[in-house]
């Protein structure tokens, strides 16, 4: 995964229609995900995100699918911002 300053790039790879959604395979720049969702009407990327802001302890508008809304394959990117106290 890169990071640059508050943020974190990466490509995911999505298999839909599964049993389960999870994190099966992760990787430094790769994170391969199933869904439980079928691909249609942005079903699948909407639990995409759910999924990720689980895993990275952020809300699901920090967290932008950049390239790939209709692919299997999608780059990902996440937005930290540091509560400030």
């Amino acid at each position: 995964m890169t990071f640059t300053d508050h943020k974190k790039i990466f490509e995911v790879t999505v298999i839909t229609n599964a049993k389960q959604s999870k994190i099966v395979e992760e990787a430094d720049h790769f994170l391969k995900v199933k869904l439980t969702a079928i691909p249609e009407k942005g079903k699948a990327n909407t639990e995409l995100i759910k999924i990720l802001a689980k895993k990275f302890d952020v809300s699901k508008s920090q967290i932008e699918i950049v390239k790939g809304l209709t692919t299997k394959k999608k780059l990902v990117r996440i937005e930290f911002i540091k509560s400030q106290k």
